[in-house]
């Protein structure tokens, strides 16, 4: 008893008390600012390697971004990546930063369906489908349960079999070879059902978004009610997305 004391006096608190308002050390890049500082844009739009970024006005699409940061090494004075990890969305369009833009990111609260809220505030199960991913966003999901994070503590959790899952969690930039099994898994989840894509791969197809190698007809077919963009998300994007969309906060 006294070792474990020690420990905890040592380490002090392993999980994220306020997963809203937790600070995000190291060099992770967030939500991007643009100024109005008059550059080279075109050389910026041939710079991207996903088309990210368009001019007239200069923006940034965090649905095709890979966050590599080259824009802003490129342009210091014109493009700065923030700590802002709250940049999850349920409208395609909110992904998409303007010059002079500071605002914040915010799930608009008349597209999220009233089912949601009523019935998984409590509990939320999903059944994440790697489809085509390359396991950083899958890694990153499996964080969001690990003691740091603690998904659970509010009720969300990932579970094996599509029947047990309230929606599915989308990652990868969905090759031909998982068009199927990916629709396989969505006529089994129940209904009402949520559908999230997580990750710059899964929102556009990413680097990958010209490949024959890949099947995206899956995603004309319904509603998308979250995006978290990043490549890949960090668990406290995808949390806080989350909770907004259920919207169960204290």
């Amino acid at each position: 008893m006294l070792e474990n004391i020690k420990i905890l006096y040592h380490q002090g608190k392993q999980y994220i008390p306020d997963v809203s308002t937790a600070k995000v050390p190291g060099i992770f890049r967030g939500r991007p600012i643009i100024s109005n500082a008059k550059i080279d844009e075109q050389a910026l739009v041939d710079l991207c390697p996903t088309g990210a970024i368009q001019k007239n006005p200069l923006s940034i699409d965090l649905g095709k971004c890979t966050f590599c940061g080259e824009c802003a090494f490129a342009s210091p004075d014109k493009i700065k990546f923030t700590s802002d990890f709250k940049i999850s969305a349920n409208e395609r369009e909110q992904l998409i930063i303007k010059e002079g833009d500071d605002k914040h990111i915010q799930l608009n609260p008349e597209l999220i369906r009233k089912e949601i809220s009523k019935y998984f505030s409590g509990s939320l199960k999903l059944r994440q489908v790697s489809a085509g991913g390359d396991n950083s966003c899958e890694l990153e999901l499996n964080a969001c349960g690990n003691v740091n994070f603690d998904m659970g503590r509010f009720g969300i959790e990932f579970v094996a079999s599509p029947r047990h899952a309230d929606g599915i969690v989308i990652t990868g930039p969905i090759s031909e070879n998982m068009a199927e099994p990916l629709q396989i898994c969505y006529d089994a989840t129940p209904k009402p059902k949520i559908l999230i894509l997580a990750g710059t791969d899964a929102i556009s197809g990413g680097i990958f978004s010209d490949s024959p190698a890949i099947n995206r007809s899956f995603l004309s077919k319904y509603k998308i009610d979250l995006y978290v963009p990043g490549n890949p998300i960090h668990p406290l994007t995808f949390i806080n997305g989350i909770l907004d969309l259920i919207r169960k906060r204290k």
